[in-house]
């Protein structure tokens, strides 16, 4: 059978609802879909400065919650994406006592998100039993540069930018063994015509430096912030229906879904509706909402 592995936002941020979540994904099983598994969960504490994409805020015990990871056989990912680092930041006690931590689990390999090639060379060099992920902060919507990146032997996954994810001609041109390395963005909300988008992936970066220079996004409607409604008609946007159907049949099989910086109610709904058939949905909110909703939410 055909799978789609999905990897989950919030490794720190949302520690608590992955906490009530996994226990009921492997106790009824048959709650969700047979065609799909966790590939991996990612995410950063907050204040890393090699983190990007998102700023942390995950305050979650490191061990906890790679001990969570642990129990469950997922692969934890570091969102370490910042594409700013310099030579004088890669020393960084917290950063480097994150990775040395997801190294020590030998049971399930764990791996790192990064943009900067410096940081790259660096995790490569002091923590060689880690896999590495091209990120989608680069921002490569031009497809050749992009089949280039997918063609990097240092990379086991590399994520596109979202707007190339309909370019269904090129993807089918790809190798089997170039297609298993292609996680698309599912669920971006970001307005398909954005020409900002590496800027705002900047001005986190910056700010995880404790640089605190202000961007504002141009994007129409941004002021809205992130609705799961609105990134449906996306576009760029990746259903269930689509996974099945499209990506599937052309050799495809990892998808990412954002969210690092949304609550937990719309992380549970992303689980809801990519994972859960739709006859146990309430089931699974039911669970989770009345046994631990003022934990939660």
């Amino acid at each position: 059978m055909v799978k789609a592995y999905y990897h989950l936002p919030g490794l720190f941020e949302f520690y608590e609802l992955y906490r009530v979540f996994l226990p009921l994904y492997r106790e009824h099983r048959d709650w969700f879909y047979d065609w799909c598994e966790i590939g991996s969960i990612y995410g950063a504490p907050a204040d890393c400065i090699w983190g990007g994409g998102r700023a942390g805020f995950g305050e979650n015990d490191p061990k906890e919650v790679l001990a969570l990871m642990q129990e469950y056989g997922i692969s934890a990912r570091l969102t370490f994406s910042n594409s700013l680092l310099k030579e004088k930041h890669l020393s960084d006690r917290k950063c480097n006592a994150l990775c040395a931590l997801l190294e020590e689990n030998k049971d399930v390999q764990n791996g790192v998100i990064v943009h900067s090639d410096l940081l790259l060379e660096y995790l490569k060099k002091h923590y060689p039993h880690l896999y590495f992920v091209s990120s989608t902060t680069k921002v490569i919507t031009d497809f050749k540069q992009l089949v280039e990146e997918i063609r990097r032997e240092d990379f086991r996954y590399v994520v596109p930018d979202f707007r190339l994810n309909k370019a269904y001609d090129r993807w089918k041109t790809l190798s089997w063994q170039e297609k298993d390395k292609v996680e698309f963005l599912c669920n971006e909300c970001c307005w398909f015509g954005c020409k900002d988008r590496k800027a705002c992936y900047e001005a986190v970066s910056r700010k995880n430096l404790g640089e605190n220079r202000e961007h504002h996004c141009t994007a129409p409607e941004s002021e809205q912030g992130y609705c799961f409604s609105k990134a449906m008609q996306n576009p760029g946007f990746i259903g269930i229906e689509a996974i099945q159907n499209v990506y599937f049949p052309m050799g495809f099989s990892n998808f990412k879904i954002e969210g690092r910086g949304l609550g937990s109610a719309l992380i549970l709904e992303f689980l809801l509706y990519y994972m859960t058939k739709p006859q146990y949905q309430l089931h699974v909110r039911e669970e989770i909402y009345l046994d631990n909703m003022l934990d939660l939410f």
